[in-house]
Formats: structure tokens, sequence, C-alpha cells
């Protein structure tokens, strides 16, 4: 995992979950309600709230939750949220790309402004940081459920760029288009995957002494408290 962009998998790595998890099930439940909003409430004909459901449920999201969140999207008719994103840049020179969903883009620009200037850092222009990064669908097989030929075959007969294999899972990686498409290929074989989802990755990453490193995870920890932030990539390696 050194050098992966997307914070939740650092959160993760440095053994936070649990200290975020009720903040953590406020954003799924968020993402889960706008899609069911905007389509079907039935995840099999609607691919974003599968895939919201999913990562719910990869995040040991109650049942209920879900099922709450979903009924949601009939009551919160006067709330329109939009999927944002904003660049910038944060200590010690690092690129960021976050992505929100807000029904209010004015109080989450000012927020995160505040954050990044505080930390150093400051908020830019769109496309002040994406092209240092590239976007890409990323999904994560256990191993124990596919073997290394049928996952390559799935990764060759369904359109996606790269597998790789680590020591318990494969990774598999396709174009930010292909997304959806390669995920019905892999979902005929297995029904559950450690991980999808859409990222921006660094074409190349930063190496930061501990103390910066310490400087940076105080600043994502602080935009990560924002409601309306869904993703952070950065990037640095931890």
């Amino acid at each position: 995992m050194a050098g992966h962009s997307h914070w939740a998998g650092i959160k993760h790595k440095k053994g936070r979950q649990d200290k975020v998890r009720s903040k953590l099930f406020s954003k799924l439940s968020r993402e889960i309600t706008v899609a069911a909003k905007l389509g079907d409430k039935n995840p099999d004909m609607n691919p974003r709230l599968r895939s919201a459901i999913q990562a719910a449920k990869q995040s040991n999201m109650p049942k209920e939750n879900i099922n709450r969140a979903i009924n949601k999207s009939d009551s919160n008719s006067n709330e329109n949220y939009e999927n944002l994103q904003y660049e910038g840049y944060g200590a010690f020179n690092t690129a960021l790309i976050i992505e929100t969903l807000t029904e209010n883009k004015n109080r989450t620009a000012s927020t995160i402004r505040t954050i990044l200037q505080k930390n150093g850092g400051r908020l830019g222009e769109n496309g002040s940081t994406s092209h240092l990064f590239y976007n890409c669908g990323v999904i994560r097989i256990n191993k124990k459920n596919l073997s290394n030929d049928e996952v390559l075959e799935v990764t060759i007969n369904s359109g996606a760029n790269e597998c790789e294999s680590f020591e318990n899972y494969h990774e598999i990686i396709c174009e930010k288009k292909d997304f959806y498409k390669v995920k019905n290929s892999l979902e005929k074989k297995i029904s559950n995957f450690i991980y999808s989802g859409i990222e921006w990755r660094a074409h190349n990453t930063l190496k930061l002494s501990n103390e910066q490193k310490d400087k940076v995870v105080v600043m994502l920890e602080s935009l990560d408290e924002i409601d309306d932030i869904q993703k952070i990539f950065i990037n640095c390696e931890f």
C-alpha cells in the first residue's frame, strides 16, 4: 500500500478506523441517499447505488443503516446535493484532490480553504493538481475467491487495463469509464470485493520525513472531519 493516494486507505493502515467509524457511516449514508434519489432504488438497476451499498458493507455498516439511508431519499426532496471536486496544495506542497457531496458549495469551499491555509496550503483552481493524478477504477479481490489464472482471464475479458497480485489480494485497475462494466463482469464470478471505487492516483509520489508526514496527517484529519467531504486523494507516500 506504499504510496497509496487515497486517504481512506491511509487511515485504515494507521489503525484509525474505529475512531472515525461514525463519521464514515455518515458519509456513506449520504452517498446512498443521493444515489437512491437520483436513480432507481433497486441497486440491481442503479450502478451508483449498488456501489454505494457495497462500499457500506465493506466498511461493516449495519444493514438497517443502509436501508434507512435508502428510505431517506424519499423525505429529502428539498436537499439538492452536488458532487463537486476541489483541487489544491497542502503542507509541504503536497497535491490534493478532494471530492465532496454538498448542498452548500460556498460553505464547503470556504471550510476547505481555511483548513488548507491553516496548514500551510492553499485552495487551487480546477486543473491545478489533477494533471498530477490519473483517474481510474480500482477493485480488490481476496485471493481465496479467484486464482491468479481466473483473475487474469476476467481482467482481459472485461477490458480492464491491468491486474497485480499481492500477498492476500488481487488488484484490478481499469479506465474510469469502464469501471461499472468491469465490476459487472467480476460480479458474475464473485459477490464480495475487499474494495471497489473510482480513485485519483498520483503519477509520482512525494517522499516526506516522518515529522512532515505527521503534519500532513493532521491536515488530512481536519479535512476528513468535514461532513461534505467524501474522498481525499494526495500524492505523498505513507
